[in-house]
């Protein structure tokens, strides 16, 4: 191998390093960030509601939940979500689907020691969340401190390519509480559970630089490359009596959104489906503290999903 001249290694020496990789904005349509950061149809990503259309249900300020996570592979286009639990039939799970579990955990009263508001943490048990490329085999979770949202892997699963928390995004705050104004109502996908849920929905632009090309979840547009967005609520209002925030709300029932389609993961359509809902205070040391206990003191990396591994 030739030696570098003296000149030159000195050059290098003096050279300025390489900044820093910039963490990516993923668009939201105002939902995780500011609207202007999303190609949305309307100003602010505002949809105002129609005659007849349901009042929009408000998180509480702080919850737990469990979920069971679908992810769909098969014959998702005839059986579009929202789902009752698990997909219809004739889907059948380990030929149709992909059953997980995971948790979320929410407090809009956080506060961070530089001002920073509103705290979320999503836990994705023995299967990540499958939005990249590659095998999802692995427990992760997603941690959001203000605009700073974390991705974490734990030891017992974790990827020999992936460091324990790296930083996904700058600016991707946990969703307000009333962030469901920043998604157009869906009456198909309502009426698809009998109205049961008011739902809500869009299906992005394949370009993603154009505004949203659907409302609702059918027909699917998977194989144009657009990607599905969608939330809904039970439509009846619960009480709330043994938490420690008494009040009614309207029950989150399902977050359904478009996974990576290519093979792995496989995930043209996902559906996390919530069950034992509960307004209890996130306990810090279960959730946000994990950021700076997995750092360990380190600078945090910023994540890189594009390898695939």
């Amino acid at each position: 191998m030739q030696r570098l001249s003296d000149e030159a290694t000195e050059q290098l020496k003096n050279a300025p390093s390489a900044p820093p990789p910039t963490p990516p904005v993923y668009p939201t349509y105002g939902v995780h960030n500011p609207p202007e950061y999303s190609p949305c149809a309307a100003p602010d990503c505002l949809y105002s509601r129609g005659p007849g259309e349901p009042s929009d249900p408000i998180l509480p300020l702080y919850w737990t939940a469990k979920w069971k996570m679908y992810r769909v592979y098969n014959q998702y286009a005839e059986y579009p979500p929202p789902y009752d639990g698990a997909p219809p039939p004739p889907l059948k799970e380990g030929v149709d689907y992909e059953v997980s579990n995971g948790a979320s955990y929410y407090d809009s009263t956080w506060r961070g020691p530089n001002g920073e508001q509103g705290a979320m943490m999503e836990f994705y048990e023995d299967r990540a969340l499958p939005i990249f490329p590659g095998p999802n085999h692995y427990s992760c979770a997603y941690i959001s401190l203000g605009n700073n949202a974390y991705f974490l892997t734990f030891k017992d699963n974790r990827p020999a390519s992936m460091a324990p928390v790296c930083l996904f995004s700058a600016l991707n705050h946990p969703p307000m509480r009333d962030f469901i104004k920043h998604l157009p109502y869906s009456k198909g996908d309502s009426d698809r559970l009998d109205g049961r849920v008011q739902a809500y929905s869009i299906w992005t632009s394949p370009s993603g630089n154009q505004p949203p090309i659907q409302v609702g979840a059918s027909p699917d547009r998977t194989k144009e490359g657009a990607v599905l967005f969608g939330y809904a609520f039970n439509s009846e209002w619960t009480e709330e009596r043994n938490g420690s925030l008494p009040m009614l709300y309207r029950l989150p029932q399902s977050f359904y959104f478009s996974g990576w389609a290519g093979n792995p993961p496989n995930a043209p359509i996902v559906s996390q489906n919530f069950y034992d809902f509960s307004i209890t205070k996130p306990d810090p040391a279960k959730t946000w503290d994990l950021v700076a206990e997995f750092a360990a003191g380190n600078p945090i990396p910023v994540c890189n999903f594009g390898s695939g591994s």
